[in-house]
């Protein structure tokens, strides 16, 4: 298994419906295809593949996609964060991030996206606007806003054991995620 597996596999355009929606079939088929990739990348033995533009990208999707619908409703979906995150900021600041397509650019940031660091999220802002300008900006500034009113994001707490405030919970009733 390859980079290029990963990025024709995500690319695809009959797949491109799922990037965002829960669907069980998607998450199964990414399992059988990508677990054991999945489980070297956890591991941090694909380092190699951080030569190129591409290969990080690769990692970046199988940690930070990847693990949502690998493990989709458990802790464990949002366990590769930080490292994804890692990689995004360094990527973010070599001469090759520029030429990537938007959609690529756009899945490289989106470990940003998934950080419930309110600094992060400001400085994110910023980068989605030079290089991502458009929807998956509008939905950034969705995700900093949610951030920016409870500081993390509500509609984990569950997953993660977290008990969610009265405020929270008001908001989870009322806009879902917020996003």
């Amino acid at each position: 298994m390859e980079t290029q597996d990963v990025l024709e596999f995500w690319f695809a355009e009959e797949n491109r419906p799922y990037w965002f929606a829960e669907n069980t079939a998607f998450d199964e088929k990414i399992h059988m295809l990508f677990y054991p990739l999945w489980q070297r990348a956890a591991a941090g033995t694909l380092h190699g593949w951080r030569k190129t533009m591409q290969g990080r990208l690769a990692e970046i999707i199988i940690l930070d996609q990847f693990s949502r619908n690998l493990f989709r409703n458990s802790p464990q979906a949002y366990a590769q964060d930080l490292a994804a995150l890692c990689l995004a900021q360094e990527a973010i600041t070599r001469p090759g991030f520029a030429a990537m397509t938007i959609e690529e650019r756009h899945f490289m940031l989106m470990p940003f996206m998934h950080s419930e660091s309110a600094e992060l999220h400001a400085h994110a802002v910023g980068v989605f606007k030079q290089y991502v300008p458009g929807a998956p900006l509008d939905f950034e500034l969705k995700h900093q806003a949610v951030i920016d009113r409870f500081g993390r994001y509500p509609h984990r707490n569950a997953v993660l054991g977290r008990e969610s405030t009265p405020a929270e919970l008001e908001f989870l009733a009322a806009e879902g995620k917020g996003f």
